[in-house]
Protein backbone atom coordinates (compact mmCIF):
# COMPACT_ATOMS: atom_id res chain seq x y z
CA UNK A 1 0.00 0.00 0.00
CA UNK A 2 1.37 3.15 -0.92
CA UNK A 3 1.37 6.44 1.29
CA UNK A 4 -1.26 8.05 -0.36
CA UNK A 5 -3.13 4.85 -0.35
CA UNK A 6 -2.39 4.77 3.60
CA UNK A 7 -3.46 8.09 4.39
CA UNK A 8 -7.06 7.45 2.26
CA UNK A 9 -7.78 4.34 3.75
CA UNK A 10 -6.83 5.53 7.26
CA UNK A 11 -9.49 8.67 6.82
CA UNK A 12 -11.92 6.93 5.64
CA UNK A 13 -11.92 4.03 7.75
CA UNK A 14 -11.90 6.46 11.01
CA UNK A 15 -13.29 9.69 10.26
CA UNK A 16 -16.21 11.52 9.46
CA UNK A 17 -16.18 13.54 5.51
CA UNK A 18 -19.22 16.43 5.62
CA UNK A 19 -21.97 16.80 3.44
CA UNK A 20 -21.36 12.85 2.04
CA UNK A 21 -22.57 9.22 2.07
CA UNK A 22 -19.16 7.58 3.51
CA UNK A 23 -19.24 4.76 1.16
CA UNK A 24 -17.28 5.76 -2.49
CA UNK A 25 -15.59 8.68 -1.77
CA UNK A 26 -12.40 9.02 -3.09
CA UNK A 27 -10.87 12.15 -1.44
CA UNK A 28 -7.52 13.94 -2.50
CA UNK A 29 -4.42 13.34 0.01
CA UNK A 30 -3.16 16.60 -0.24
CA UNK A 31 0.49 17.14 1.04
CA UNK A 32 1.26 20.39 0.57
CA UNK A 33 -0.27 24.09 -0.35
CA UNK A 34 1.24 27.14 -1.70
CA UNK A 35 -0.15 30.08 -3.48
CA UNK A 36 -3.37 29.10 -5.02
CA UNK A 37 -1.86 25.63 -5.50
CA UNK A 38 -2.01 21.93 -3.48
CA UNK A 39 -0.34 19.06 -4.84
CA UNK A 40 -1.28 15.66 -3.88
CA UNK A 41 1.05 12.71 -2.65
CA UNK A 42 1.52 11.69 -6.55
CA UNK A 43 2.87 14.83 -7.15
CA UNK A 44 -0.27 16.22 -8.70
CA UNK A 45 -1.07 19.75 -8.71
CA UNK A 46 -3.92 21.47 -8.53
CA UNK A 47 -4.98 25.21 -9.14
CA UNK A 48 -7.23 25.99 -5.78
CA UNK A 49 -10.07 28.24 -7.87
CA UNK A 50 -12.35 27.88 -4.43
CA UNK A 51 -10.32 29.14 -1.85
CA UNK A 52 -11.25 25.82 -0.41
CA UNK A 53 -14.67 27.03 1.38
CA UNK A 54 -13.90 30.32 -0.25
CA UNK A 55 -12.06 31.63 3.19
CA UNK A 56 -8.02 30.94 2.24
CA UNK A 57 -8.04 34.15 1.00
CA UNK A 58 -4.28 35.07 1.81
CA UNK A 59 -3.58 31.98 -0.46
CA UNK A 60 -1.55 29.16 0.72
CA UNK A 61 1.17 28.60 3.07
CA UNK A 62 1.89 32.54 3.40
CA UNK A 63 5.17 33.03 5.53
CA UNK A 64 3.93 36.02 7.71
CA UNK A 65 0.68 34.22 8.61
CA UNK A 66 2.67 30.75 9.11
CA UNK A 67 5.30 33.25 10.86
CA UNK A 68 2.58 34.86 13.74
CA UNK A 69 1.42 31.55 14.40
CA UNK A 70 4.25 29.90 15.41
CA UNK A 71 5.79 32.67 17.25
CA UNK A 72 2.60 33.66 19.56
CA UNK A 73 2.43 29.26 20.01
CA UNK A 74 5.69 30.16 21.29
CA UNK A 75 4.71 32.63 24.01
CA UNK A 76 1.33 31.84 24.75
CA UNK A 77 -0.65 29.12 22.77
CA UNK A 78 -3.88 29.20 24.93
CA UNK A 79 -5.32 31.06 28.35
CA UNK A 80 -9.28 31.05 29.17
CA UNK A 81 -11.37 33.42 27.55
CA UNK A 82 -12.24 35.33 31.13
CA UNK A 83 -8.39 36.39 30.63
CA UNK A 84 -6.82 39.53 28.38
CA UNK A 85 -4.05 38.84 25.69
CA UNK A 86 -2.24 41.67 23.55
CA UNK A 87 -3.44 39.39 20.46
CA UNK A 88 -7.15 39.72 21.41
CA UNK A 89 -6.89 42.92 22.32
CA UNK A 90 -5.52 44.51 19.24
CA UNK A 91 -7.41 42.06 17.03
CA UNK A 92 -10.55 43.69 18.63
CA UNK A 93 -9.71 46.86 18.07
CA UNK A 94 -8.35 46.35 14.47
CA UNK A 95 -11.43 45.01 13.25
CA UNK A 96 -13.56 47.91 14.88
CA UNK A 97 -11.29 50.22 12.52
CA UNK A 98 -11.89 48.36 9.77
CA UNK A 99 -16.01 47.71 9.56
CA UNK A 100 -18.00 50.09 9.02
CA UNK A 101 -19.86 52.58 10.65
CA UNK A 102 -20.18 52.52 14.60
CA UNK A 103 -19.52 47.98 14.53
CA UNK A 104 -17.26 48.23 17.69
CA UNK A 105 -17.25 45.03 20.12
CA UNK A 106 -16.25 41.64 19.38
CA UNK A 107 -17.48 38.22 20.94
CA UNK A 108 -14.94 35.94 19.27
CA UNK A 109 -16.44 32.47 18.15
CA UNK A 110 -14.44 29.75 16.50
CA UNK A 111 -16.52 29.66 13.24
CA UNK A 112 -18.99 31.10 10.94
CA UNK A 113 -22.11 29.00 12.18
CA UNK A 114 -21.02 29.76 15.91
CA UNK A 115 -21.06 33.51 14.73
CA UNK A 116 -24.45 33.50 13.20
CA UNK A 117 -25.67 30.91 16.42
CA UNK A 118 -24.56 33.90 18.75
CA UNK A 119 -25.90 36.65 16.44
CA UNK A 120 -29.16 34.96 16.60
CA UNK A 121 -28.79 34.67 20.66
CA UNK A 122 -27.63 38.17 20.78
CA UNK A 123 -30.53 39.66 18.71
CA UNK A 124 -33.37 37.98 20.55
CA UNK A 125 -31.62 38.74 24.29
CA UNK A 126 -31.13 42.43 23.16
CA UNK A 127 -34.57 42.90 21.57
CA UNK A 128 -36.87 40.84 23.54
CA UNK A 129 -38.76 39.53 20.32
CA UNK A 130 -38.01 35.90 18.85
CA UNK A 131 -38.42 35.78 15.43
CA UNK A 132 -35.61 35.98 12.66
CA UNK A 133 -36.12 36.79 9.15
CA UNK A 134 -33.63 35.59 6.19
CA UNK A 135 -33.43 34.51 2.63
CA UNK A 136 -34.69 31.47 1.40
CA UNK A 137 -31.39 31.06 -0.94
CA UNK A 138 -28.78 31.51 1.76
CA UNK A 139 -26.56 29.01 3.81
CA UNK A 140 -25.71 30.61 7.35
CA UNK A 141 -24.01 27.57 8.33
CA UNK A 142 -24.63 23.85 10.37
CA UNK A 143 -25.02 24.17 13.76
CA UNK A 144 -28.93 24.06 14.63
CA UNK A 145 -29.76 27.69 14.97
CA UNK A 146 -27.61 28.64 11.73
CA UNK A 147 -28.74 25.59 9.72
CA UNK A 148 -32.44 26.89 10.63
CA UNK A 149 -32.03 30.48 9.65
CA UNK A 150 -30.49 29.33 6.38
CA UNK A 151 -32.67 27.89 3.35
CA UNK A 152 -29.96 25.57 2.18
CA UNK A 153 -31.86 22.15 1.46
CA UNK A 154 -29.16 20.45 3.42
CA UNK A 155 -31.52 21.15 6.72
CA UNK A 156 -34.25 19.63 4.86
CA UNK A 157 -33.53 16.24 7.65
CA UNK A 158 -33.68 18.23 10.43
CA UNK A 159 -36.52 20.32 9.88
CA UNK A 160 -38.62 18.79 12.73
CA UNK A 161 -36.37 19.91 15.31
CA UNK A 162 -35.18 22.76 13.40
CA UNK A 163 -35.15 26.06 15.89
CA UNK A 164 -38.31 27.71 16.08
CA UNK A 165 -39.21 31.49 14.86
CA UNK A 166 -37.52 31.48 11.38
CA UNK A 167 -39.18 33.20 8.66
CA UNK A 168 -38.00 33.21 5.05
CA UNK A 169 -38.31 35.37 2.34
CA UNK A 170 -37.93 35.30 -1.30
CA UNK A 171 -34.22 37.00 -2.72
CA UNK A 172 -34.47 39.69 -5.40
CA UNK A 173 -32.61 37.02 -7.78
CA UNK A 174 -33.11 38.73 -10.98
CA UNK A 175 -31.84 35.49 -13.55
CA UNK A 176 -34.87 33.85 -11.98
CA UNK A 177 -36.86 36.61 -10.32
CA UNK A 178 -39.83 35.28 -8.39
CA UNK A 179 -41.79 38.26 -9.70
CA UNK A 180 -41.13 38.35 -13.50
CA UNK A 181 -39.67 41.64 -13.19
CA UNK A 182 -38.19 43.11 -16.21
CA UNK A 183 -35.20 44.80 -14.89
CA UNK A 184 -32.91 44.22 -11.80
CA UNK A 185 -34.22 47.52 -10.03
CA UNK A 186 -37.87 46.15 -9.89
CA UNK A 187 -36.87 43.23 -9.00
CA UNK A 188 -35.21 44.71 -5.96
CA UNK A 189 -37.81 46.98 -5.70
CA UNK A 190 -40.41 43.92 -5.50
CA UNK A 191 -38.66 41.92 -2.52
CA UNK A 192 -38.12 44.54 -0.54
CA UNK A 193 -41.83 45.23 -0.63
CA UNK A 194 -42.20 41.35 -0.11
CA UNK A 195 -40.23 41.58 2.75
CA UNK A 196 -42.32 44.47 4.47
CA UNK A 197 -45.24 43.00 3.81
CA UNK A 198 -43.75 40.03 5.40
CA UNK A 199 -43.06 41.90 8.17
CA UNK A 200 -46.40 42.74 9.01
CA UNK A 201 -48.40 39.59 8.32
CA UNK A 202 -45.45 38.43 11.46
CA UNK A 203 -46.41 40.97 13.61
CA UNK A 204 -43.28 43.43 13.80
CA UNK A 205 -43.34 43.53 17.29
CA UNK A 206 -42.45 40.32 17.51
CA UNK A 207 -39.22 40.44 14.85
CA UNK A 208 -35.83 40.40 16.79
CA UNK A 209 -33.47 40.76 13.53
CA UNK A 210 -33.57 40.46 9.73
CA UNK A 211 -30.24 38.54 8.73
CA UNK A 212 -28.40 38.50 5.51
CA UNK A 213 -25.20 37.29 4.03
CA UNK A 214 -23.39 40.33 2.79
CA UNK A 215 -22.97 38.93 -0.29
CA UNK A 216 -25.22 36.04 -1.58
CA UNK A 217 -22.26 33.12 -1.69
CA UNK A 218 -22.79 29.15 -2.01
CA UNK A 219 -26.85 29.76 -2.63
CA UNK A 220 -25.44 30.87 -6.20
CA UNK A 221 -23.97 34.46 -6.04
CA UNK A 222 -27.35 36.45 -5.86
CA UNK A 223 -26.27 39.57 -6.75
CA UNK A 224 -28.44 42.37 -4.52
CA UNK A 225 -29.62 45.61 -6.70
CA UNK A 226 -27.63 48.46 -5.55
CA UNK A 227 -30.39 50.11 -3.28
CA UNK A 228 -31.58 47.18 -1.75
CA UNK A 229 -29.50 46.90 1.58
CA UNK A 230 -30.79 50.27 1.97
CA UNK A 231 -33.85 49.22 1.89
CA UNK A 232 -33.59 46.81 3.92
CA UNK A 233 -32.18 49.26 6.72
CA UNK A 234 -34.97 51.40 6.05
CA UNK A 235 -37.64 48.90 6.89
CA UNK A 236 -35.81 46.98 9.74
CA UNK A 237 -35.52 50.98 11.38
CA UNK A 238 -39.40 51.76 10.75
CA UNK A 239 -39.89 48.69 12.84
CA UNK A 240 -37.56 48.51 15.58
CA UNK A 241 -35.90 45.24 13.75
CA UNK A 242 -31.66 44.78 14.07
CA UNK A 243 -29.88 43.96 11.11
CA UNK A 244 -27.40 41.18 11.15
CA UNK A 245 -25.08 40.93 8.35
CA UNK A 246 -23.68 37.71 7.57
CA UNK A 247 -19.99 38.52 6.10
CA UNK A 248 -18.62 35.16 7.07
CA UNK A 249 -17.85 34.12 3.42
CA UNK A 250 -18.34 37.77 1.43
CA UNK A 251 -15.60 39.53 4.39
CA UNK A 252 -12.03 40.42 4.38
CA UNK A 253 -11.72 41.32 0.81
CA UNK A 254 -13.55 38.67 -1.03
CA UNK A 255 -15.36 41.20 -3.04
CA UNK A 256 -13.21 43.59 -3.45
CA UNK A 257 -13.95 45.77 -0.65
CA UNK A 258 -13.37 44.78 2.85
CA UNK A 259 -17.14 43.65 3.23
CA UNK A 260 -19.62 42.77 0.94
CA UNK A 261 -21.86 45.18 2.69
CA UNK A 262 -19.57 48.08 2.02
CA UNK A 263 -20.69 48.61 -1.80
CA UNK A 264 -23.91 49.63 -0.21
CA UNK A 265 -22.98 52.07 2.21
CA UNK A 266 -24.95 50.42 5.30
CA UNK A 267 -24.16 49.99 8.83
CA UNK A 268 -26.00 46.74 10.22
CA UNK A 269 -26.13 46.58 13.90
CA UNK A 270 -24.46 43.39 14.22
CA UNK A 271 -22.05 41.15 12.05
CA UNK A 272 -20.86 37.81 11.69
CA UNK A 273 -17.33 37.15 10.39
CA UNK A 274 -14.76 34.09 10.08
CA UNK A 275 -13.43 31.92 6.86
CA UNK A 276 -11.06 35.47 5.48
CA UNK A 277 -10.73 36.28 9.22
CA UNK A 278 -7.90 33.73 9.63
CA UNK A 279 -7.72 32.38 6.06
CA UNK A 280 -8.32 29.00 7.16
CA UNK A 281 -4.73 28.92 9.39
CA UNK A 282 -6.54 28.84 12.47
CA UNK A 283 -9.85 28.09 13.66
CA UNK A 284 -11.70 31.55 14.53
CA UNK A 285 -14.62 33.96 14.40
CA UNK A 286 -16.46 36.93 15.29
CA UNK A 287 -19.93 38.86 16.03
CA UNK A 288 -19.31 42.11 16.15
CA UNK A 289 -21.75 44.60 17.59
CA UNK A 290 -22.73 48.42 17.37
CA UNK A 291 -21.63 50.65 20.31
CA UNK A 292 -25.69 50.90 21.45
CA UNK A 293 -25.98 46.89 21.98
CA UNK A 294 -22.23 46.62 23.53
CA UNK A 295 -23.29 49.11 25.84
CA UNK A 296 -26.43 47.42 26.76
CA UNK A 297 -24.28 44.39 28.53
CA UNK A 298 -22.30 47.07 30.89
CA UNK A 299 -24.74 46.22 33.43
CA UNK A 300 -26.31 43.11 33.00
CA UNK A 301 -24.52 39.70 32.52
CA UNK A 302 -23.68 38.90 29.13
CA UNK A 303 -25.07 34.87 29.20
CA UNK A 304 -22.86 33.71 26.06
CA UNK A 305 -19.69 31.97 25.87
CA UNK A 306 -17.36 29.39 24.30
CA UNK A 307 -14.30 27.73 25.80
CA UNK A 308 -11.90 28.43 22.64
CA UNK A 309 -13.34 31.97 22.35
CA UNK A 310 -10.46 34.52 21.32
CA UNK A 311 -7.97 31.82 21.26
CA UNK A 312 -4.44 33.07 20.69
CA UNK A 313 -3.50 31.28 18.07
CA UNK A 314 -6.68 32.28 15.75
CA UNK A 315 -6.31 35.78 17.21
CA UNK A 316 -2.13 35.78 15.87
CA UNK A 317 -3.54 34.56 12.45
CA UNK A 318 -6.16 36.77 12.04
CA UNK A 319 -4.20 40.04 12.72
CA UNK A 320 -1.37 38.88 10.55
CA UNK A 321 -3.59 38.04 7.48
CA UNK A 322 -5.47 41.79 8.20
CA UNK A 323 -1.83 42.93 7.77
CA UNK A 324 -1.16 40.70 4.45
CA UNK A 325 -4.43 41.98 2.95
CA UNK A 326 -3.16 45.91 3.89
CA UNK A 327 0.63 45.31 2.90
CA UNK A 328 -0.35 43.34 -0.47
CA UNK A 329 -3.30 45.18 -1.35
CA UNK A 330 -5.80 42.10 -1.42
CA UNK A 331 -8.72 43.89 -1.24
CA UNK A 332 -7.87 46.04 -4.66
CA UNK A 333 -6.31 43.13 -6.54
CA UNK A 334 -9.86 41.26 -5.82
CA UNK A 335 -11.77 44.01 -7.46
CA UNK A 336 -8.85 44.24 -10.14
CA UNK A 337 -9.15 40.16 -10.90
CA UNK A 338 -12.59 40.04 -10.38
CA UNK A 339 -12.93 42.58 -13.34
CA UNK A 340 -10.49 40.32 -15.47
CA UNK A 341 -12.46 37.59 -14.21
CA UNK A 342 -15.69 39.15 -15.88
CA UNK A 343 -14.18 40.05 -18.83
CA UNK A 344 -12.99 36.32 -19.92
CA UNK A 345 -16.47 34.93 -18.43
CA UNK A 346 -18.62 37.49 -21.25
CA UNK A 347 -15.68 35.70 -23.75
CA UNK A 348 -16.78 32.19 -22.70
CA UNK A 349 -20.28 32.85 -22.59
CA UNK A 350 -20.43 33.57 -26.82
CA UNK A 351 -18.81 30.79 -27.17
CA UNK A 352 -20.84 28.16 -24.74
CA UNK A 353 -24.89 28.61 -24.52
CA UNK A 354 -24.88 26.76 -21.57
CA UNK A 355 -23.91 29.77 -19.69
CA UNK A 356 -26.93 31.55 -18.92
CA UNK A 357 -25.78 34.16 -16.09
CA UNK A 358 -22.53 34.97 -14.53
CA UNK A 359 -22.76 37.08 -11.28
CA UNK A 360 -19.70 38.29 -9.62
CA UNK A 361 -18.58 41.07 -6.73
CA UNK A 362 -14.39 41.14 -6.64
CA UNK A 363 -13.79 37.26 -6.52
CA UNK A 364 -17.16 35.90 -5.22
CA UNK A 365 -18.36 34.44 -8.46
CA UNK A 366 -20.41 31.75 -9.99
CA UNK A 367 -21.37 30.17 -13.42
CA UNK A 368 -25.10 29.29 -13.73
CA UNK A 369 -25.55 26.93 -16.69
CA UNK A 370 -28.98 26.17 -18.63
CA UNK A 371 -30.18 23.75 -20.74
CA UNK A 372 -31.82 25.93 -23.24
CA UNK A 373 -31.10 30.34 -22.71
CA UNK A 374 -34.86 30.89 -23.51
CA UNK A 375 -36.14 29.00 -21.01
CA UNK A 376 -33.78 29.39 -18.66
CA UNK A 377 -34.29 25.56 -17.74
CA UNK A 378 -31.59 24.76 -15.46
CA UNK A 379 -28.59 21.75 -16.47
CA UNK A 380 -28.99 20.03 -12.71
CA UNK A 381 -32.21 20.96 -10.74
CA UNK A 382 -31.82 22.87 -7.83
CA UNK A 383 -31.69 20.61 -4.41
CA UNK A 384 -31.68 17.37 -7.38
CA UNK A 385 -32.17 13.94 -6.64
CA UNK A 386 -28.90 11.87 -7.21
CA UNK A 387 -30.75 10.46 -10.34
CA UNK A 388 -30.45 13.77 -12.15
CA UNK A 389 -26.76 15.01 -11.17
CA UNK A 390 -25.25 13.11 -14.33
CA UNK A 391 -23.90 16.93 -15.40
CA UNK A 392 -22.63 18.14 -12.53
CA UNK A 393 -21.01 14.66 -11.74
CA UNK A 394 -19.37 14.45 -15.09
CA UNK A 395 -18.23 18.21 -14.98
CA UNK A 396 -17.24 17.84 -11.15
CA UNK A 397 -14.44 14.56 -12.19
CA UNK A 398 -13.50 16.45 -15.72
CA UNK A 399 -12.34 19.70 -13.26
CA UNK A 400 -10.71 17.26 -10.84
CA UNK A 401 -8.98 15.58 -13.70
CA UNK A 402 -7.47 18.40 -15.14
CA UNK A 403 -6.09 19.84 -11.86
CA UNK A 404 -8.44 22.10 -10.64
CA UNK A 405 -10.58 22.44 -7.26
CA UNK A 406 -14.13 24.69 -6.83
CA UNK A 407 -17.31 24.16 -5.56
CA UNK A 408 -19.41 22.58 -8.07
CA UNK A 409 -23.31 22.64 -7.23
CA UNK A 410 -26.16 21.53 -9.37
CA UNK A 411 -25.91 24.00 -12.29
CA UNK A 412 -23.27 26.63 -10.77
CA UNK A 413 -19.46 26.34 -10.59
CA UNK A 414 -18.21 28.79 -8.45
CA UNK A 415 -15.08 31.10 -9.37
CA UNK A 416 -13.74 32.32 -5.70
CA UNK A 417 -9.35 31.99 -6.17
CA UNK A 418 -7.65 32.86 -3.66
CA UNK A 419 -7.01 36.90 -3.52
CA UNK A 420 -3.37 36.74 -4.40
CA UNK A 421 -4.10 35.06 -7.84
CA UNK A 422 -3.36 37.14 -10.85
CA UNK A 423 -4.48 37.20 -14.90
CA UNK A 424 -1.88 34.30 -15.40
CA UNK A 425 -3.51 31.92 -13.00
CA UNK A 426 -7.02 32.67 -13.71
CA UNK A 427 -6.07 32.08 -17.19
CA UNK A 428 -5.27 28.64 -16.70
CA UNK A 429 -8.27 27.60 -14.23
CA UNK A 430 -10.82 29.18 -16.65
CA UNK A 431 -9.65 27.40 -19.48
CA UNK A 432 -9.74 24.04 -17.10
CA UNK A 433 -13.53 25.23 -16.50
CA UNK A 434 -13.72 25.53 -20.02
CA UNK A 435 -13.35 22.12 -20.51
CA UNK A 436 -15.99 21.13 -17.98
CA UNK A 437 -18.45 23.88 -20.06
CA UNK A 438 -18.39 21.65 -23.13
CA UNK A 439 -19.67 18.94 -21.12
CA UNK A 440 -22.51 21.48 -20.51
CA UNK A 441 -23.26 22.31 -23.74
CA UNK A 442 -23.46 18.03 -24.27
CA UNK A 443 -27.19 18.92 -23.03
CA UNK A 444 -28.20 22.01 -24.63
CA UNK A 445 -31.29 21.84 -26.39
Amino acid sequence: MTEREQIIKNNLDFTFFSWSKQSGLNPIAVKSAKGVYFHDYDGKKYIDFSSQLMNANVGHGHPKVVEAIKKQAEQLPFITCSMATNVRGELGKKLAEITPGTLKKTLFTLAGSEAVENAVKLARLYTGRHKIISHYRSYHGATYGAVSVGGDPRKFQFDSQGVPNIVHVENPYFYRCPWNSDTLEECGERAAANLERMIRFENPSSIAAILFEGESGTSGCIKYPPFYWKKVKEIADRYGILLIDDEVMSGFGRTGKWFGIDYHDVTPDIMCVAKGLTSGYAPLGGVIVKDEIAAYFNDIPLPLGLTYSAHALGCAAALACIQVYEEEKLVENAASMGRYMEEKVRILAEKHPSIGDFRNTGLLGAIELVKNRETKEPLTPWNAAAKDMEPTNRMSAKLRELGLFTFVRWNWIFIAPPLIVNTGEIDEGLAIIEKAIDIADEYYK
